[in-house]
């Protein structure tokens, strides 16, 4: 795609630059920077403007949504994407043992490629010129969902004014204030939550060397006092997560489950720094306790079915699957080249393991693979293994 089909910043938001009564496509979760975007198109003189919000199990309502858009006169379109998100995106990152160089699974990584794909279904339908979004360059976002709407071919316009136009959060706050949008003043940072994550970033939590996360923003790992240690097991069937303490449940169901019940124990948070396009880091937090146990259970299910020598390679092509998704290559040839690896691998992990739960901690307590590669008895096998020997030996 041309260079100057990008969108980078608030000036090409012009009449000279895009048609104002072609349709145009905006991002939208109802935060600060997507409200303020819309602000601006509709002061640019632009009059057929769809804000799109793909709900993938975010914690921003519908209904604070669509006031938001009442508000400042646009239409709202609000796209299902949560069974395409858990289908389509985590379950192939669990087998793909999804983690950011040790620290932290990832999360808007998958959430990306599928939200702006169903952008450009929209546009496409809208016949809109542009699709625009709210990334900035200190944001993994940028190159994720641009990386992802080119390697979709969109045709149009495409890219986010923040890039080279950033504007101060306490300007954008009193301009949404002056048209009656007064709540954004509330957010003390910014957040990002699917069916699999819910992260902060920004704000409070800039500093590495010196954050700490306020515990009401946690949710599924709140302190829970009185509990007691637990059994849970988790059953999967070629690759692919089916039941909890024998109950099947479609993936979708069974990490939402995991979800509040691992994170009862106070499992599954994560802090880490992940590097932006030109190297620098960043700080980010996640709560994530469905993919903190299934994550687990995968590997050691993996373990108790594939070769070593598979296992050796998978993990290493595990971390260039996570760099392709990681870096907005998510459509590209080399993670799909990559799936088809690991998805061969994963036919085989079948199994069960149950977990004892306790505060602060997990243990196995059973691993079952039903076509297993562990020995349950070590000296029985040492004497078969002999005698086996022995008589092949004689033989010769």
């Amino acid at each position: 795609m041309k260079q100057g089909q990008i969108i980078r910043s608030f000036r090409q938001l012009t009449r000279e630059a895009l048609d104002p009564d072609q349709p145009i496509v905006t991002l939208f979760s109802g935060g600060l920077d997507s409200s303020y975007l819309l602000l601006r198109l509709k002061a640019a003189g632009f009059s057929d403007i769809h804000a799109v919000s793909v709900d993938i199990g975010e914690d921003e309502s519908s209904e604070h949504k669509q006031r938001i858009a009442d508000e400042l006169g646009v239409r709202l379109h609000i796209i299902d994407g949560r069974q395409a998100f858990i289908d389509e995106f985590v379950r192939p990152a669990i087998a793909a043992q999804a983690v950011y160089l040790d620290t932290h699974p990832v999360s808007s990584t998958l959430s990306r490629p599928l939200i702006a794909r169903l952008a450009v279904e929209l546009a496409q339908q809208l016949g809109a010129t542009a699709v625009v979004h709210t990334a900035n360059r200190s944001q993994n976002t940028l190159r994720r969902l641009n990386g992802a709407l080119a390697l979709l071919g969109f045709a149009g316009h495409y890219g986010s004014p923040y890039d080279l136009d950033p504007v101060d959060r306490e300007q954008k706050i009193l301009e949404l204030k002056e048209v009656g949008l007064d709540q954004m003043s509330e957010r003390i940072v910014s957040g990002d939550s699917n069916l699999w994550c819910r992260e902060f970033e920004s704000g409070i939590l800039d500093d590495p060397e010196d954050h700490a996360v306020p515990e009401h923003m946690y949710r599924w790992s709140a302190a829970r006092p009185g509990l007691t240690a637990e059994s849970l097991e988790v059953r999967f069937h070629e690759g692919v997560p089916v039941a909890l303490d024998g109950v099947q449940l479609p993936l979708r169901e069974l990490v939402a489950e995991l979800n509040t019940r691992v994170g009862a124990y106070g499992l599954g948070r994560y802090s880490g720094l992940e590097h932006l396009d030109n190297g620098e880091k960043v700080l980010e937090i996640r709560e994530m306790p469905a993919a903190w146990l299934l994550l687990r259970t995968y590997r050691h299910l993996e373990t108790a079915t594939l070769e070593a020598e598979t296992m050796r390679e998978k993990m290493h092509l595990e971390q260039l699957w996570v760099r392709e998704a990681l870096e907005g290559r998510w459509y590209g040839e080399l993670r799909l080249a990559l799936q088809s690896f690991i998805d061969t691998c994963a036919v085989r992990v079948t199994g069960t393991v149950r977990w004892q739960l306790t505060v602060g901690g997990a243990e196995t307590r059973s691993i079952v693979a039903d076509d297993p590669r562990y020995l349950r008895d070590r000296e029985a096998w040492e004497e078969h293994s002999i005698l086996a020997e022995s008589a092949a030996y004689l033989t010769v």
